[in-house]
């Protein structure tokens, strides 16, 4: 009897339930894998900001790893908030340690509000110890811009962006085009170590209910890598999901409200097209 696919978020905690470990457990579950968690962060928050941020000590998270590294089979690993280098250290020695392939790291660097779930130091850690474990890293177009020092303005610095991620030894790179400036279409970038790109458009979505954005994407294409698919087909998966969440808001909370974790496969039941994204090579 074949088991569920298992899959593992690192990430910190988000009490509204919008980002976070409780966005990456719901889409886990709506895409039907398995979802453990390492919890590196415990966050006071809403969907009007961060109030206050308090991080696990690295030898919590290492306790957590190795609780789920010596009991469950992991097929994909996704990292989100790990806020500073002792605990980007921890994740790399455990990803190297149980062997977990298929990782995506999702460098959440800065909240919705503006709070700052990256500290300074940590972003040359996590340079050197974890992307070049990576099969694939998702950053949006600010924290692309702070992990390379290009401005994305057009298509051609948003290439030059990737192609330097991807020097630091990441398989792949998809620059998410939320933050993007075109009014009417939003963007992901897919760029792959064997020089393969794909461009994702969707219509973009009139809406401020976008908080956890970032870390859903993440988390979809987490569950369809561990499901077997292959990563551009599973980069399109996460695309429809996120598309799906931002199309039929939940209007909860009175600030950046959290996007409808269960509106793609709500849409599959019914038999309605999920999203319409168009696919350019």
């Amino acid at each position: 009897m074949s088991k569920i696919p298992q899959t593992l978020t690192i990430a910190g905690s988000d009490s509204g339930g919008g980002a976070g470990i409780q966005a990456d457990l719901k889409t886990f579950q709506e895409l039907g894998v398995y979802g453990t968690s390492v919890i590196t962060a415990v966050t006071a928050q809403n969907t009007t900001g961060v109030t206050d941020i308090y991080p696990m000590s690295s030898q919590a998270v290492k306790t957590q790893l190795k609780a789920v590294g010596s009991d469950f089979e992991i097929a994909a690993v996704k990292t989100g908030m790990l806020f500073n280098p002792e605990i980007i250290k921890e994740n790399a020695a455990a990803v190297r340690e149980y062997g977990w392939g298929n990782l995506i790291v999702d460098p959440v660097m800065i909240a919705k509000g503006g709070a700052n779930l990256l500290q300074q130091e940590a972003v040359e850690a996590l340079k050197v110890h974890l992307l070049p474990l990576a099969l694939l890293v998702t950053p949006n177009i600010p924290e692309a811009e702070a992990l390379t020092g290009i401005a994305i303005t057009d298509s051609f610095s948003r290439r030059r962006a990737a192609e330097k991620i991807l020097s630091l030894g990441a398989e792949a790179v998809v620059i998410k085009g939320g933050h993007g400036s075109d009014p009417e279409y939003a963007e992901d970038y897919l760029l792959q170590d064997n020089g393969e790109s794909l461009l994702y458009r969707s219509t973009r979505v009139a809406t401020d209910q976008t908080h956890g954005t970032g870390c859903t994407f993440a988390a979809a294409v987490t569950a369809q890598l561990a499901k077997g698919q292959e990563l551009q087909d599973a980069v399109h998966t996460a695309k429809q999901f996120i598309q799906a969440a931002l199309s039929e808001p939940l209007n909860i909370g009175s600030g950046h409200g959290p996007t409808n974790h269960a509106a793609y496969k709500a849409r599959l039941e019914k038999n309605r097209e999920v999203a319409n994204i168009e696919v350019f090579r």
